[in-house]
């Protein structure tokens, strides 16, 4: 009996290559259980929380997942589209996604999709599809320019664990960290000049602000804290400024432990005490705008700025699908499938 199955078998597809943007993740809606889904499995990953399981389980699921998730629920309330009853971030990744396929559309074995690392659409279930779908080598794209390994490392976690589970396994490559980036250091050099001429004041200081990390992280060789630090000083030489025009603070931070500064909360508290009363921000580690950029920065930062005595304050928005944010996934995107296709 042969070993070869007929070329009609179901089994065997047209090759095709899949192309497949990852990003953190969402919550499906705002409400108490949907959080608490959410929450639980972001904060159950550890490379993002590095406490031991026993020390960590019974704070998170003791006190974490009791509390935080309807004041993160509120929090998504204020940021969440209604009208298309969905997060901001999945519906800009959908968007690019979709544009990206038509920028690859030439290329007519390509197939392009999207998926969350937490949160739907799932990896597992986006890197099933493009298998059916024919897709015998997958391209991983983590949309995070700077490498950590809470984000970057792992999202690819997610896709490899999903790979474990499949008999006849894709070719798969993944996309490294695009923090110095020719494309994207010109797209975020030329955000900054687009949002300052639309604004009616001129700053006194741009600000550029990251996600952070647990300092811990940095000592132990992660090296986010160095891209960040080197993505900043290229633009900064892109549009030709000193270096005290342009600052580098860090954001999000939890917890008791040490994270990587200068804070951008307290930065933004202590700005106007030393005469800097006009400010501009922006979050270049974010490829997609979300919670942490219109709730936390956008909002509760301008907050912080105008209390604190500012006068001041604008938010330039994430790449997100505009032209020159594609133009850096397209970018990255053909260079990564060098040899995959034309």
């Amino acid at each position: 009996m042969s070993s070869h199955l007929p070329a009609d078998h179901p089994n065997v597809m047209p090759n095709k290559v899949g192309v497949l943007l990852l990003n953190l993740g969402t919550p499906d809606a705002t409400d108490y259980w949907s959080m608490r889904r959410y929450l639980k499995e972001f904060l159950s990953d550890s490379r993002v929380i590095e406490i031991p399981k026993w020390q960590w389980w019974p704070i998170l699921n003791g006190i974490v997942l009791t509390f935080r998730p309807k004041k993160s629920g509120a929090a998504y309330d204020t940021i969440w589209d209604h009208e298309n009853g969905d997060s901001p971030l999945r519906i800009i990744s959908q968007r690019q996604s979709d544009k990206l396929a038509q920028m690859l559309a030439k290329n007519d074995n390509v197939i392009v999709d999207f998926a969350m690392r937490y949160g739907n659409p799932s990896t597992e279930s986006k890197i099933k599809a493009l298998k059916e779908q024919g897709c015998d080598r997958i391209l991983l794209v983590p949309l995070y320019p700077q490498y950590s390994a809470s984000t970057t490392a792992t999202a690819n976690d997610k896709a490899f664990d999903a790979l474990k589970k499949m008999r006849w396994q894709p070719a798969v490559r993944t996309a490294p960290a695009y923090f110095e980036d020719p494309a994207y250091v010109n797209a975020i050099a030329s955000s900054i000049e687009d949002g300052l001429a639309k604004l009616d004041f001129e700053p006194d200081l741009v600000i550029t602000s990251y996600h952070g990390v647990p300092k811990s992280y940095l000592m132990k060789g992660d090296p986010y804290h160095c891209q960040c630090y080197k993505t900043t000083r290229l633009v900064r030489e892109k549009l030709g400024w000193a270096e005290d025009k342009l600052m580098v603070t860090f954001q999000s931070r939890f917890g008791p432990e040490e994270w990587l500064q200068p804070y951008t909360d307290k930065t933004l508290e202590a700005l106007p005490e030393k005469g800097i009363k006009k400010i501009a921000i922006l979050t270049p580690g974010f490829s997609v705008d979300c919670l942490e950029t219109l709730e936390e920065i956008a909002m509760e930062g301008r907050d912080e700025f105008l209390e604190a005595g500012g006068e001041k304050y604008a938010y330039i928005p994430c790449l997100n699908d505009t032209d020159d944010g594609m133009k850096v996934i397209e970018s990255v995107v053909r260079h990564e499938l060098s040899g995959w296709i034309d």
